[in-house]
């Protein structure tokens, strides 16, 4: 299945419906991620790694590989590649391959929406988000899809490249401002992380009231975007608590003592009405590290809409 065929398929919608079913099923123990490998291949400074599970309630099994290539840009390709193989649980037969770029920006976007819509502030207004990359666009859409926001205020190293975000909100009929950390900090109700960052953007101190924080930018180890304190402050959430603390923004708190692994709560847990949510003054964070179950359900999903609709590319990879 082509990008094309993917962009066709999936929005949304099927793409909340999926990552929500994944974030319940290893909250319940019926889906398992395995260890995520992602490493420097030491070639035109990529990270190249894969992401794997088994969702035995939904019998979705299969392997994202791909990673980051900073220098694609001047190819005109995205920094970001994927691909995800479905595997026939039954008998370890390849039931698809599915282009990943578009999985991984909507699955993404879906994770913090999914946050926001259960954790966000009652009377959440204001959306604050750090970064103006590709994936911004994405959860900037899904925010606004998800939340009633009215204002959008954004932080970029590069102010000028906030303007597609500005697009977006305008056309969502949402006010835009480029601001200060501090400003979008002490202003915003909901705020999405999404940069490449190696080091501590947002502080402890720009940060009060009310908020709920989405960090969705660091997925590997050394990557940050907030201040430890800032983190060990906040009710925790993640996908996976135990990848959270090695791979995500929990690593740095988790790894200076501020907090404990055991501290950060199942997603999935408050989705199934088995874990609290927020409490009505309280700071939240959903550290969302990224999950491949996440993008083999999608995938898996895509797929069961393709055979219905006859598209996707048939192969017989069993052929001789």
């Amino acid at each position: 299945m082509s990008e094309t065929d993917v962009a066709t398929l999936v929005d949304l919608d099927l793409a909340l419906e999926a990552v929500e079913a994944v974030f319940m099923a290893m909250d319940a123990g019926e889906a398992d991620a395995f260890p995520v490998v992602r490493e420097p291949i030491g070639y035109q400074e990529a990270l190249y790694g894969y992401k794997s599970g088994f969702d035995r309630n939904a019998m979705t099994l299969g392997v994202k590989v791909g990673g980051y290539w900073p220098r694609n840009g001047d190819r005109g390709l995205a920094s970001h590649q994927s691909t995800v193989l479905l595997v026939a649980p039954e008998t370890g037969q390849c039931n698809a391959l599915v282009a990943g770029n578009h999985l991984t920006a909507l699955r993404t976007a879906a994770a913090a929406a999914s946050s926001i819509r259960h954790l966000a502030p009652a009377g959440a207004r204001v959306l604050g988000i750090l970064g103006a990359g590709h994936q911004a666009s994405w959860q900037l859409e899904a925010a606004l899809d998800i939340g009633a926001f009215t204002e959008v205020l954004a932080w970029n190293r590069r102010p000028e490249r906030t303007q597609a975000l500005e697009a977006i909100a305008e056309r969502r009929g949402c006010s835009f401002r480029p601001v200060s950390l501090p400003e979008l900090g002490e202003a915003s109700d909901v705020i999405i992380t999404i940069t490449s960052s190696f080091a501590p953007l947002l502080e402890d101190v720009h940060v009060v009231g009310p908020t709920h924080i989405a960090a969705m930018g660091t997925d590997t180890e050394g990557k940050q975007e907030l201040d430890p304190v800032l983190v060990a402050r906040a009710r925790c959430f993640a996908e996976l608590p135990s990848q959270s603390a090695r791979l995500g923004e929990c690593q740095h708190a988790v790894g200076e003592g501020l907090m404990a692994e055991s501290e950060i709560a199942s997603l999935g847990g408050v989705i199934a009405e088995r874990v609290p949510g927020r409490k009505a003054s309280e700071l939240t964070l959903f550290d969302g590290s990224g999950v491949g179950l996440q993008d083999l359900s999608l995938a898996r999903a895509a797929l069961e809409r393709a055979r219905v609709r006859g598209m996707g590319r048939r192969l017989d990879l069993t052929s001789e």
